[in-house]
């Protein structure tokens, strides 16, 4: 069983895998040896804080180990992807792989003959959203509430999408730029007309001024990057960057926007204060923050086991 997407996930397995997370989370210690003598393998192409750190830490914590790999020192950049991965899979018992095309962490996942998980690609971002819902559960006890998520239509996105609803959440989305690497506008019809507990507004629907209405309506507010973290701090991409910028600074988290609101402020990180979020607003929810990106350690654990069929 592969986690390359949640699209295939059931509520109920969802659930079980954020349940063993916040059970191992509670009581470290009395699971520190659950994957002895098992080895991870992490490649990554694209680069990382919260992924290599959650899942390097992570099964080092359950008492296994890993080896990590980037794209560009492997023969994966030179090389079939399938013949790399089948070699790959003879060595270790499960991979995580963080690339920037999902075809290539699809074709991993359908010639490995060990769990393969997806660490990020260009459409989706499983394991974040995972630990997004444990976020909020730990935070709410339930998760019937109310997600609004402002920004771009991305991969993270996609996989709130794909999780949250199922869950009983509620799922907004205030998306006035949608990567076009993430999402096509056939896919976004399905998904709207498909997906129960979910809401989507693009930029005509949700003009900057009727966004505090709707966060009024939210329990949460969820931001992330307008621009992608490859692309950042690239040259080639300035016009792209400013474009984005000029379109995207109406839908920034402000203290004015959340003002009165009590709702709950969640960021995925890396976070680029001025722009997606104001400094102010980060401060005042960093602990919620923090606790969603050390999260992304502790719901690596709960897919390990599931994706390994290991029952605690």
């Amino acid at each position: 069983m592969n986690m390359i997407t949640l699209k295939d996930f059931r509520a109920e397995d969802i659930e079980s895998i954020i349940e063993t997370s916040i059970r191992i989370k509670q009581n470290p210690s009395a699971f520190e040896a659950l994957l002895k003598e098992k080895t991870l393998y992490m490649l990554f192409e694209k680069t990382s804080t919260r992924t290599a750190m959650a899942f390097g830490l992570g099964i080092n914590e359950l008492g296994g180990r890993y080896f990590f790999q980037r794209w560009q020192d492997s023969n994966f950049s030179i090389g079939d992807v399938v013949d790399e991965t089948r070699y790959v899979a003879r060595n270790v018992d499960i991979i995580l792989a963080r690339l920037k095309q999902n075809r290539d962490i699809e074709a991993m996942g359908e010639c490995s003959p060990i769990p393969v998980i997806n660490g990020c690609c260009n459409k989706y971002h499983p394991t974040q959203a995972l630990a997004d819902c444990m976020t909020v559960k730990e935070a709410f006890g339930t998760y019937r509430k109310t997600l609004l998520y402002v920004g771009i239509w991305n991969n993270v996105f996609n996989s709130l999408i794909n999780s949250f609803p199922k869950l009983g959440g509620k799922l907004i989305g205030v998306c006035p730029i949608i990567n076009e690497s993430s999402a096509s506008s056939n896919d976004i019809s399905k998904l709207v007309s498909e997906t129960a507990n979910f809401q989507y507004y693009g930029r005509s629907e949700a003009p900057p001024e009727k966004l505090k209405e709707i966060v009024k309506r939210s329990d949460i507010v969820y931001t992330d990057t307008w621009v992608d973290m490859e692309f950042f701090n690239n040259p080639e991409f300035k016009d792209l960057k400013e474009q984005r910028i000029k379109m995207m600074k109406p839908y920034a988290l402000t203290a004015d926007l959340l003002e009165g609101t009590g709702v709950a402020v969640m960021h995925d990180m890396p976070i680029h204060a001025g722009y997606e979020i104001e400094r102010e607003v980060v401060e005042a929810h960093i602990d919620t923050i923090l606790n969603q990106a050390e999260n992304r350690r502790h719901v690596a654990k709960g897919i390990f086991l599931h994706l390994l069929g290991i029952e605690i």
